[in-house]
């Protein structure tokens, strides 16, 4: 079973930007989607944004318009950058390895996490 491994995370201004990445250890490119979840304390994990193996991709409307999802199929990595970030995007970012069954991301796979912290 592939592993991930999330790594970027860090402290920043608002308006500020930053670039998860996600190193599988394994290749990813039979993978069928691959995604980013968080969780601020205190709240349920919640979408971000997620990516086919065929480069379809989809965000959640807090984030969308600021935040880009990309894999590199090459290097068995999936990025998420992160642009005019907010304090409401403070949290644990979790990488998720599955597919999309009906249209919804079915995770069969998570990383351990990354922690991002915006301050005002």
């Amino acid at each position: 079973q592939v592993q991930l491994v999330e790594s970027g995370g860090g402290l920043v201004q608002s308006g500020g930007s930053l670039r998860l990445s996600c190193a599988a250890s394994a290749s990813i490119a039979n993978i069928n989607a691959m995604g980013w979840y968080r969780q601020a304390p205190g709240k349920q994990r919640e979408f971000v944004a997620r990516i086919t193996n065929g480069g379809t991709t989809n965000y959640a409307d807090s984030v969308k318009g600021r935040f880009t999802i990309s894999r590199d199929n090459t290097k068995n990595t999936v990025y998420l950058q992160m642009n005019s970030l907010k304090p409401e995007d403070t949290g644990t970012y979790y990488c998720h390895a599955g597919r999309l069954i009906s249209g919804t991301f079915v995770s069969t796979v998570r990383g351990q996490g990354t922690q991002l912290t915006v301050s005002s």
